[in-house]
């Protein structure tokens, strides 16, 4: 009896324990628009120019995406290309090489076609002729580049000036409320500063890493461009047969 007593007092101890404990939080689920609302609230926070470092963006995302096509695109040569122009020019078959030149749509294919269209003259004004083009080739591969490197450098730039805006504008209202400074007149300006230096940063590090890639791949095409116009100078100087 005694324990039976004891069983139903501490279960009523229990049962008033549960009821005085606070009820545990509701996990707060936030949904794919409160996200994008959220980033966008931030985003707005960081000022006009936070507008100027996402135009940049989409810039040097464009020039990256393109200048990677243009240069993968030069860069399809076929590894039979030079043997068969050996072959066609060993034969005396002009004609046929430059009909094969004009099949590849590369740097390489139009600098032996130049090449070819110079033969006879002196080997001097065959070089500077196949020179001449593989300038012009080089040059459009490149084009947009320094665009990319000014984006490179200019984007951290305006983060900082973003940076030192923002905090201006803190300082600013800190001497406009005197002494009831609140947290919530500094919090405007530190936004500020704080999201265009991320945001200037994050731009400034795309454009810098796709300029030195592009970069690269496009010394790699110059010298496979380079090695093919020394081979091409080579079969000239072997002694051709006759024309066909």
């Amino acid at each position: 009896m005694i324990s039976f007593l004891l069983q139903s007092d501490s279960l009523e101890v229990l049962n008033e324990l549960a009821q005085e404990a606070p009820a545990a939080p509701a996990q707060v689920v936030t949904t794919p628009v409160e996200m994008n609302e959220s980033l966008f609230s931030l985003f707005t926070m960081g000022g006009p120019l936070m507008w100027v470092l996402l135009a940049l963006s989409i810039l040097a995302i464009y020039i990256i995406g393109r200048k990677w096509w243009i240069i993968n695109h030069a860069s399809k040569i076929n590894p039979n290309f030079m043997n068969d122009i050996r072959d066609y020019m060993n034969e005396g078959k002009t004609q046929s090489a430059i009909t094969l030149c004009r099949k590849y749509d590369n740097p390489v294919a139009r600098m032996i076609e130049t090449g070819i269209h110079r033969l006879g003259r002196p080997m001097a004004d065959i070089q500077s002729a196949i020179d001449n083009i593989g300038n012009v080739e080089v040059a459009r591969l490149e084009k947009g580049l320094p665009l990319l490197a000014t984006i490179a450098g200019g984007a951290p730039m305006i983060g900082f000036l973003g940076t030192v805006m923002g905090m201006v504008q803190a300082f600013f209202n800190m001497s406009k409320a005197g002494a009831n400074i609140d947290i919530t007149l500094l919090s405007g300006g530190i936004y500020t500063a704080m999201l265009t230096t991320v945001g200037g940063l994050i731009v400034g590090i795309i454009a810098y890493f796709g300029y030195n890639w592009l970069t690269s791949k496009v010394s790699d095409l110059v010298y496979k461009m380079e090695s093919s116009t020394m081979e091409f100078i080579d079969i000239v100087l072997q002694e051709p047969g006759e024309q066909a």
